[in-house]
């Protein structure tokens, strides 16, 4: 599914106007009988309703909520905001229609001073005042009634987006003076901005409603951010043929687990096996040999000199994929064997954990990485990477963007919405995986999950997409019988045949 940008919002709206054709009023009055149908769904005629409007397209979907839902028996206040004195076109033709209306309890054109209303907690706030064409912070007396509202016992639901938040670009905006809906009523798709970790205490619910935009210019333009759905993990999955056997399954090397930390170990090599792998080689210290041995017998074991950590870079030559960084540990020794084997490394290669950590220690290694690499941080790892902490979700996005088109790298940057960036600046979003996922281990997971289907023979962004998306669905499965609270890395590994179940024909 694509996301789009707020310009091409705009062009989306435009181009339904010209070639459904509708007229823009009667597309607005779509929108907001989708939008009124929603409230109604929710809450009752019994419930009073104060709408905040404002003087562009978003005030006229509005302004036509207010007069749908009076005409329904709700009992609605209406207060338009003109300062300026200069409405939109259809916001204005909204605002006639609201006079014409004789169901609507109150209504207020507010040119100058406002006296608020007191929002009780039993009323609902349909806030309309501004949409997704926001390109600047709230200030004066809209930051005054954001800031209002917020402070009010009152259910808030969002027209849109929450009055006051951008639809991409929220690093330097002033959070205390955006929206905190309880709903956000979104039209046609989620909006950048709605992925991002540090936007999510002002969205509330989400709820997407289709108003039947043009068709036809979704799919001929091209969008920078794309949010998986299932059908794209189907189309992409790799069929085990009839006479398959171990040898043609793909051979996948795992270098990981220091001493006192093989359970990284342990979590990465089961992962892997779980997700379809022929063969399994984990390179770890020999003291991790007994606990190996015992708790992942299908996998074959290498042992480095070095009893307590990893030392020397191994052979990869007949190994289709790598997986290196789990529990790895930082010694300097440690440092000098990860780069080798790197530059060593013939098949495609994903890093995690103390990989990175140890990339983020000696950046000037980071140059020679090779194409194609795997790189899977998390947010305060990937700022470790990136050499300064970033002053937001959507910078760091930003900066993983960068990065991965400068690398030739693919890069998962782990969340809620775990973003994959690709070498050619795509962004594709994961929308699978839950907050019990938030536990010591599930990043050793997700590694062993891609490094297996790398080598089974998945291409780079596949595995990537399939790989995050299969590790959020396990984590979900989990979660539906066990709860969150409970949820721990191994239970993600348990699950993984029950996701690749799930999808399979």
């Amino acid at each position: 599914m694509k996301i789009f940008t707020s310009a091409q919002i705009h062009e989306l709206d435009k181009y339904t106007i010209t070639h459904e054709p509708i007229k823009s009023i009667d597309l607005m009055e779509r929108a907001s009988k989708a939008i009124t149908e929603a409230i109604m769904s929710r809450w009752t005629t019994m419930t009073p309703v104060v709408v905040f409007a404002g003087p562009g397209n978003n005030g006229g979907d509005a302004l036509a909520v207010a007069r749908m839902l009076a005409n329904q028996g709700y009992n609605v206040s209406v207060y338009l905001f003109n300062i300026s004195g200069k409405l939109s076109d259809d916001c204005a033709a909204n605002r006639q229609r609201v006079h014409d209306c004789k169901r609507i309890k109150g209504f207020m054109e507010v040119t100058t001073k406002f006296d608020p209303p007191e929002l009780s907690a039993d009323t609902l706030v349909v806030d309309g005042l501004f949409g997704s064409g926001i390109n600047k912070p709230l200030a004066g007396g809209f930051a005054a009634l954001v800031k209002y509202i917020n402070q009010c016992p009152a259910k808030v639901v969002s027209i849109d987006m929450p009055s006051g938040l951008m639809t991409e670009d929220n690093s330097y905006n002033v959070r205390a003076n955006i929206i905190k809906a309880d709903l956000t009523l979104t039209l046609h798709g989620k909006k950048l901005s709605m992925f991002l970790a540090d936007c999510q205490e002002f969205l509330g619910e989400i709820q997407v409603l289709d108003i039947r935009l043009s068709r036809e210019y979704v799919n001929k333009t091209e969008a920078a951010y794309t949010l998986l759905e299932e059908s794209d993990i189907r189309s992409r999955l790799l069929h085990r043929d009839d006479f398959a056997h171990k040898g043609s399954m793909g051979n996948a090397l795992l270098i990981a687990g220091s001493y006192g930390m093989s359970g990284a170990a342990i979590l990465a090599s089961r992962a892997c096996l779980r997700s379809g792998v022929g063969k399994v080689t984990v390179h770890t210290p020999r003291k991790n040999y007994g606990i190996m041995q015992v708790s992942v017998p299908e996998a074959v074991l290498h042992m480095d000199h070095e009893e307590t950590y990893f030392s020397e870079s191994v052979d990869s030559d007949d190994f289709d994929a790598l997986g290196i960084g789990p529990g790895l540990g930082q010694q300097e020794n440690t440092a000098i064997a990860f780069i080798t084997q790197l530059k060593r490394a013939q098949c495609p290669v994903v890093v995690d954990a103390d990989g990175l950590n140890i990339l983020a220690n000696h950046r000037a290694w980071i140059t020679q990485l090779p194409k194609g690499i795997i790189l899977t941080p998390h947010p305060k790892e990937f700022d470790r990477l990136s050499s300064s902490p970033s002053n937001g979700s959507y910078e760091r996005l930003h900066r993983a963007q960068e990065m991965a088109q400068s690398l030739h790298a693919y890069i998962i940057l782990k969340g809620h919405y775990s973003a994959l960036c690709m070498p050619n600046g795509h962004v594709v979003f994961n929308p699978t995986g839950n907050s019990g996922m938030a536990t010591a281990g599930s990043g050793d997971v997700l590694t062993g999950i891609i490094t297996a289907l790398l080598a089974r023979g998945y291409r780079r962004a596949d595995a990537c997409v399939v790989g995050m998306y299969m590790h959020g669905l396990a984590g979900d499965l989990a979660a539906k019988d066990l709860g969150k609270e409970s949820l721990v890395a191994g239970d993600i590994v348990r699950y993984l045949p029950k996701a690749f179940l799930s999808l399979a024909d």
